[in-house]
């Protein structure tokens, strides 16, 4: 299959199915020395993993990684890191009266169309346990930019109309909720409203944002691989986003440029920004603000009301979709946005690092 790696020098390759033995990656590229155990990995995954609480599928998996190679005495050897997770609670049985069945939302029918054939257990390669894979790498990648002082940090912005308060958010208040909203009021609303959605058998989606920090200046590309257009493709490939924008993003439209245009100034002796509409990065490359962006997300397509939809052999059918589903995808989709995030901008520094002859004649001369 092709499309299942992603980056160019610090590069993954994800494989494995929801109903398979199991999932997991190879990630190419990363420096040796650095210091890497399971558990540094396992405190991104638990995050993502179900069951965490009444708002995720009750599906229960402990999403245990190994690191198969890559490790040797507790860092990294530079060579390839394979990470697997095996999956220990499928109810493949749960999918067996879909198997002919195009589910709304879902990418049954265009799977079918291209392949001729799919995995319907559960939507096999195109589930959201894909993603366990792409967080598991991004918990190295983030290690790595921890240790250049740049910080990756994504919540949930919004669940369906309840938005977090972006004046007086707290990061810290994150941890304090099963919905990993950076505001405790926003929280305790958005948790009445996805009540009230599951007593209805329904579904709804949100908005993740994300921040980098620490982030110097001048990484990125100004054509085609802008800094910008690659966290777009990136966050793009999770499978429930249907919307991204940075700064002020589709708002810009609607601003002059008097307004919109971020004001130069110095502060300390460095060049600094009087505002952020930006969002850290202009012209494709980063400008040493914040980088800031937002992802939207569509409501979980897998919901116990009755739908209609079609067979494989052309005939419509109404159908309730049983199994154990996220009524919100959301709060469990924040890790992996900031691991895919983590993932772009480590190889984004990586790929900066030969474009001034001086940064190359420091490293070798």
């Amino acid at each position: 299959m092709a499309g299942s790696g992603f980056g160019t020098i610090f590069r993954i390759t994800t494989w494995g199915e929801t109903h398979g033995r199991g999932v997991g990656v190879v990630v190419d590229g990363c420096p040796a020395g650095l210091e890497l155990c399971e558990e540094d990995i396992q405190c991104y995954l638990n995050r993502r993993k179900p069951g965490q609480s009444r708002f995720t599928t009750k599906r229960k998996e402990e999403d245990a990684v190994e690191i198969l190679s890559g490790v040797f005495e507790g860092k990294t050897t530079g060579t390839p890191i394979s990470l697997v997770v095996f999956n220990k609670d499928q109810r493949s049985k749960d999918y067996s009266a879909l198997a002919n069945v195009y589910r709304p939302g879902h990418a049954d029918y265009t799977f079918d169309k291209k392949y001729g054939f799919r995995d319907y257990r559960g939507g096999g390669r195109s589930s959201g346990r894909e993603t366990t894979a792409r967080v598991a790498a991004g918990a190295i990648a983030a290690k790595v930019l921890r240790s250049l002082g740049i910080e990756v940090f994504a919540y949930t912005e919004a669940i369906g109309p309840y938005s977090i308060d972006l004046s007086a958010w707290t990061p810290e208040v994150r941890e304090e909720n099963p919905l990993y909203m950076p505001d405790a009021a926003a929280a305790k609303q958005a948790e009445a409203y996805l009540e009230e959605k599951m007593k209805q058998q329904d579904s709804c989606g949100g908005v993740v944002g994300c921040r980098i920090s620490g982030m110097p200046a001048g990484v990125g590309e100004p054509v085609f691989d802008k800094l910008d257009a690659r966290l777009a493709q990136a966050v793009f490939s999770i499978g429930a986003v249907k919307g991204f924008e940075i700064g002020d993003g589709f708002a810009a439209a609607a601003l002059t440029g008097s307004v919109n245009n971020d004001a130069f100034c110095l502060k300390d002796g460095r060049v600094e920004k009087r505002t952020n509409h930006a969002g850290g990065i202009l012209g494709g490359m980063s400008d040493g603000s914040v980088i800031y962006f937002r992802a939207a997300f569509k409501p979980t397509p897998s919901i116990s009301s009755p739908q209609t939809t079609v067979t494989r052999d052309g005939k419509e059918k109404e159908i309730v979709i049983h199994g154990r589903h996220d009524p919100v995808i959301v709060p469990r989709a924040v890790v992996v946005v900031e691991s895919m995030a983590a993932l772009t901008v480590l190889d984004s520094l990586l790929m900066n690092m030969t474009s001034r002859l001086d940064g190359i004649q420091r490293f070798y001369c």
